[in-house]
């Protein structure tokens, strides 16, 4: 029992990607076909939304590696982030803004739908140089824990509805444990390094987090969108799906244990901000 408790701490790739498999599984879950449909009828918002979030995110994290003088697993880690889609918990958070949730969707399905294709290419461009970036293994990873859960999660609420309907309820407590979990893993993993590090991490995760929903908001801004779009463009930039990238890092880069904490951190201070922001929000409202 003791050694296959040592395993999962020594080696805990394989149970973050399974415990991501089961998060990505509820947001299959949660679904609806509606959800899609802003995808077609406003093609230009998404467009713009996805290509801020493949941008701002990537160019942010190189900038601020470089900056802080980051080594090698930790440049990793942050570049990781910034090459990952964007999550569910931005859809909560632009729904407590008061922003466009259907653009929120929309731009968190796309941005999903891409990752397998853009997030290995974008960690090959920015990190190729100094650390080796296996795109093959991280494209097909990204399919077995993103894609595949959330198609199965799709198609259990499609087939089976009624069976689906109470787990839905659920899901978002199991999603919210699972994550949880992840971070407690790496963590625990990391924790001897990260008295030696800890700090510049957290600033350079906070940086990061900050200036992307600075900046999401800023090119709204300038390109003159609603205010709604504005928020849900702020916010699905600057929130990124953390656990994929910790996930990533502790199965592709196994050789670097710290690069998967900046995922870790990274979980924890977006929902944070993120709160704090939806807040400052409504009440410009008032």
């Amino acid at each position: 029992m003791n050694t296959a408790i040592a395993s999962v701490f020594s080696s805990p790739g394989t149970l973050i990607s399974v415990l991501l498999g089961v998060v990505m599984f509820g947001m299959g879950l949660a679904t609806k076909v509606e959800d899609f449909k802003v995808v077609f009828r406003r093609p230009l918002d998404i467009a713009i939304g996805c290509a801020a979030q493949f941008t701002i995110m990537p160019t942010l994290a190189w900038a601020l590696s470089r900056l802080f003088g980051l080594d090698e697993a930790l440049t990793v880690g942050v570049v990781l982030v910034g090459c990952c889609p964007g999550g569910t918990a931005s859809n909560v958070i632009t729904y407590l803004a008061k922003g466009d949730l259907a653009l929120s969707v929309g731009m968190t399905g796309v941005s999903t739908i891409l990752a397998p294709f853009l997030t290995p290419a974008l960690t090959l461009l920015i990190a190729g140089k100094t650390v080796d970036v296996d795109a093959s293994g991280m494209f097909v990873g990204i399919l077995w824990v993103v894609i595949l859960p959330i198609l199965l999660g799709f198609a259990a609420k499609r087939f089976f509805p009624k069976a689906t309907e109470k787990a839905v309820r659920f899901m978002p407590t199991v999603s919210s444990v699972a994550i949880a979990i992840i971070i407690m893993l790496i963590l625990a993993v990391n924790a001897k390094r990260l008295f030696t590090g800890g700090l510049t991490v957290f600033i350079v995760v906070v940086l990061h987090n900050v200036c992307g929903l600075a900046l999401g908001y800023m090119l709204a801004a300038a390109l003159r969108l609603a205010e709604p779009k504005r928020r849900a463009l702020c916010i699905e930039v600057g929130m990124q799906n953390s656990g994929l990238a910790a996930s990533l890092a502790a199965v592709h880069f196994a050789a670097y244990p710290m690069a998967a904490v900046p995922g870790a951190i990274f979980s924890v201070w977006h929902n944070m901000s993120g709160a704090f922001l939806a807040r400052c929000f409504r009440l410009k409202n008032r």
